[in-house]
């Protein structure tokens, strides 16, 4: 593993790239259908269909996938329903972690560098929680400038289970939206999300933050539409989402999935001087 890792830096300083791929060691926990929520938004999302279709090539990296390989095996199954030609990578910055090639999914070293690659597609969840707050607009800037043109990077934390899960969509000019995603039957109410929020947003869900707004808006809405809950929590979100995208002025969103999802703007939820583009 160590000659591995040697032979992975020399490439890196041959090729001009950092010798060292950039980001630090997190504790790389995972667990089975961790990521579904994402992954299901993912295989369903127009844009991001469209993204794949078209691409020549197409390449998805999984940043920062921790112990074991199961979350990014599950990603490529995902987006095998979209493209069953692409090529899927995992990279992790601690060599011990690299996985041997296995379900059609390599793995190798690498950082927020992306070990030099131009991926049309990123996800890497739960890794810049447990960064600095301000190091995080610095590993966008990283990630966002390596992607093939109009491609997309997917920063997200979840809980252990996945059953609480939020996500941001980013491109080369920056994050665009922020999804909030949950299973209604383990979740009372949408501002439980709170404590699963991205690192750029979970120290901001504070009073006369836009993202504490959202989240009190989200629960006064579920509150006012307790009328429909004997036909069922998810029932019940649908009019608690059309209600809410009424008052912000945003297009109602219709998902036939079995997640409760809601999508917004970044501009509802990004601080005021929000220093965010890559």
């Amino acid at each position: 593993m160590a000659d591995h890792a040697h032979n992975k830096r020399a490439e890196f300083a041959r090729a001009g790239r950092p010798s060292r791929p950039i980001g630090v060691i997190t504790r790389g926990t995972t667990n089975q259908n961790r990521l579904r929520r994402c992954d299901r938004w993912m295989a369903n999302n127009p844009e991001i269909q469209r993204l794949l279709k078209h691409a020549n090539d197409p390449l998805a990296i999984d940043l920062g996938y921790g112990a074991s390989a199961t979350t990014t095996v599950e990603w490529a199954q995902w987006l095998r329903r979209i493209r069953p030609d692409i090529d899927v990578l995992g990279l992790e910055i601690a060599p011990e972690r690299i996985q041997p090639a296995q379900q059609g999914v390599r793995f190798g070293l690498g950082g927020f560098e992306l070990a030099g690659h131009r991926p049309h597609l990123v996800r890497a969840f739960n890794v810049l929680r447990q960064y600095d707050v301000n190091q995080v607009h610095d590993a966008w800037h990283t990630v966002c400038s390596r992607l093939a043109p109009g491609g997309l990077f997917i920063e997200g934390t979840c809980d252990e289970l996945g059953r609480r899960s939020t996500w941001i969509t980013l491109d080369a000019h920056g994050p665009r939206t922020l999804t909030l995603a949950w299973d209604p039957l383990h979740t009372d109410y949408p501002s439980e999300l709170a404590e699963r929020l991205p690192k750029a947003l979970i120290h901001r869900n504070v009073p006369g933050e836009k993202i504490h707004t959202l989240l009190q808006r989200l629960d006064r809405a579920w509150d006012h539409t307790v009328a429909l809950a004997p036909f069922g929590p998810r029932q019940r979100w649908r009019e608690t989402q059309r209600l809410v995208a009424t008052e912000l002025g945003i297009a109602a969103q219709r998902h036939r999935r079995s997640d409760n999802l809601f999508e917004v703007p970044w501009s509802l939820v990004a601080a005021e001087q929000d220093d965010s583009k890559p």
